[in-house]
């Protein structure tokens, strides 16, 4: 039986919440048919990671993470800029955003190694994560903001859902579709920033996509695919958090994210709702039968001309 330290422990724990948190944002996400959107913002933070550490010329991560959100808010802002002000569509302007932003971050980021300490900095490790490094401040930190996204959820439950599935009927109740579309904005930022120490800026957004689509597969319900969402997200971090502890100085974001994807697999082939085998089963099924509804005529046919 492994033995985890208190450190893993901790670990653990938070890799599990930011799991859930990313799973019930993710499922918004999925609901607006912005699921690229997660991606574009979770690239589009690195550059103020780089340049949070640039301005005090030491790693602290509030104020890296700090910069990281304004980055992402930034890359935010400019996605709707470019949607409003021109004819190019929101996937393109995601993908101009993302390609722009985390160009600029690699750049800064080789720029800020060359400074002193900055090869000590660790700044690397907010590209693919390094949960390994997190002392109990951090852990604190992200277990505050994923209970603050759950919370923000549960307290707003019913304006959710009509923000994202009757926006024009929750206008008409008094619902803001921007503050909505404001709160959505700022719990994706949250959840992307809180995590990308653990699962890394290229790495986060695999997290806040798969369990969403994964709990598609198994429910139509609001709540029950909200639901299930958190438990995939919040098993693929423990899982992911366990085998990377197992191994010596194994990376948890790639482990996370490779649970995360099992868990899609599993789901895509067996899932009860529009699951391949289900899908499989259900066509075999008609085809039997319409088989039977053409030949059944045919029977009568020939006992009447008996």
């Amino acid at each position: 039986m492994m033995i985890l330290s208190a450190n893993t422990q901790w670990v653990l724990l938070s890799t599990m919440m930011l799991g859930m948190a990313a799973g019930v944002v993710g499922c918004f996400a999925y609901w607006k048919r912005q699921s690229l959107m997660s991606d574009a913002l979770s690239h589009a933070a690195l550059p103020g990671v780089v340049a949070g550490f640039a301005v005090l010329g030491t790693k602290s991560l509030p104020f890296m993470l700090g910069g990281a959100a304004l980055s992402a808010l930034l890359g935010a802002l400019f996605i709707q800029w470019i949607r409003t002000s021109s004819r190019v569509k929101e996937d393109a302007a995601m993908g101009i955003v993302l390609s722009v932003f985390f160009g600029l971050g690699i750049m800064l980021l080789t720029l800020a190694n060359r400074l002193p300490g900055g090869q000590q900095s660790g700044l690397d490790s907010f590209i693919f994560g390094q949960s390994a490094s997190m002392v109990r401040q951090d852990v604190y930190t992200m277990l505050g903001v994923t209970l603050l996204v759950l919370i923000v959820t549960l307290v707003a439950w019913k304006e959710w859902k009509l923000f994202l599935f009757d926006p024009q009927f929750g206008g008409g109740l008094g619902l803001s579709g921007r503050v909505m579309n404001l709160l959505y904005m700022v719990l994706l930022v949250l959840v992307i920033v809180i995590g990308i120490q653990a699962a890394g800026v290229i790495l986060m957004a695999a997290l806040l996509i798969m369990p969403g689509v994964s709990a598609r597969y198994w429910t139509h319900s609001y709540g029950g695919m909200i639901g299930l969402a958190a438990l995939f997200g919040g098993a693929s971090g423990a899982v992911g958090t366990l085998v990377s502890a197992s191994g010596n100085g194994w990376p948890t974001g790639p482990f996370i994210v490779l649970t995360a994807s099992v868990l899609f697999v599993i789901s895509l082939t067996l899932g009860t709702s529009k699951g391949l085998l289900v899908m499989l089963l259900q066509h075999r099924a008609q085809r039997a039968a319409l088989a039977k509804q053409h030949t059944h005529p045919a029977h009568e046919t020939v006992e009447r001309g008996g």
